[in-house]
């Protein structure tokens, strides 16, 4: 249901260049935000197995 929910406020934003911009700007801060939490992801999966290491 979401998205579909998603799909249809995306199909109504779409129809005007304000709209446009919007899903621009949402498409850019969700992409920077899941680049995000894959590097934290990462990072904190690294940080586990250097204290692994370490205590051996």
């Amino acid at each position: 249901m979401k998205r579909f929910f998603k799909l249809v406020v995306a199909r109504w934003l779409a129809r005007t260049p304000y709209g446009l911009a919007i899903l621009g700007l949402g498409w850019l801060l969700g992409r920077r935000r899941r680049r995000r939490m894959q590097h934290r992801d990462h990072h904190r999966q690294h940080q586990r197995e250097t204290v692994r290491a370490g205590r051996r």
